[in-house]
């Protein structure tokens, strides 16, 4: 078992379902393998190439899922075969779900200390067999090595990090082996999602690739303008690809 890694606009990313990424991770943890996991959606393809240091933590990673429907579309529009994307918070929730079942323990880092306290509170009644080793809010940056000791000596299996980008990124890129754990995942706004602070777009505007659309509507002042600059830069890499490949 294993995804099929390709090439779109000069980003490395794997194709496949989310049942064989949710597979391949669970094998891989057993094996005790580390396993360095992100995704990719419009705004970290545009961003990735004026940062290197995130093109490199990225470009690294051992599974690269696609994110967003608007990558997925565009990839198809290159001739790339993309059966269907695999959703950064769909995937959190998969991962939670055979962690219990498997037993492998799990810590939250991120957020604010509301937010991350209250998502540990909601993923421990969702999954009650689930063991939640620790969790620890994302504003630790006077003292990072103060919190990878944390997370190493909570015995955890998995870690979910669910700071803004690239800083995650990064982050895990350079501590990963101090970190202790077998898989680590940066989860984005997941938290904010889990814990009830901000709202998942409608199933519609995600199969459409509008949950852009539904932040921005949801948070004007702070999105519009990110959304605008990045898909607007994006659409125009999809036209000059497109074109360069004729």
């Amino acid at each position: 078992m294993k995804l099929n890694r390709i090439t779109f606009l000069d980003t490395p990313m794997d194709v496949g379902s989310m049942k064989d990424t949710v597979g391949i991770i669970s094998e891989r943890i057993s094996q005790s393998k580390f396993t360095q996991h992100v995704v990719v959606n419009v705004a970290k393809i545009v961003n990735m190439r004026k940062d290197p240091d995130l093109y490199k933590s990225v470009s690294s990673c051992d599974i690269i899922n696609i994110d967003g429907m608007g990558v997925v579309i565009g990839a198809r529009f290159h001739g790339h075969q993309v059966p269907e994307r695999v959703a950064g918070v769909d995937l959190f929730h998969e991962l939670l779900k055979m962690s219990e079942e498997r037993g492998f323990p799990v810590f939250l880092l991120g957020a604010t200390e509301d937010v991350v306290t209250t998502t540990a509170d909601k993923v421990k009644s969702t999954y009650p067999d689930l063991v939640v080793a620790g969790y620890s809010n994302g504003y630790f940056w006077d003292d990072e090595e103060a919190v990878v000791n944390k997370i190493r000596e909570s015995g955890a299996k998995l870690l979910f990090v669910a700071i803004t980008s690239p800083k995650k990124e990064n982050f895990i890129q350079k501590w990963q082996e101090k970190l202790g754990v077998d898989f680590v995942m940066g989860v984005g706004g997941t938290f904010d999602v889990v814990a009830g602070k901000v709202n998942r777009a409608p199933l519609w505007m995600q199969n459409y690739g509008l949950e852009w659309l539904y932040r921005v509507i949801q948070e004007p002042k702070r999105m519009w303008k990110r959304y605008l600059v990045t898909n607007s830069k994006f659409g125009w890499l999809l036209l000059k690809g497109k074109l360069v490949k004729k």
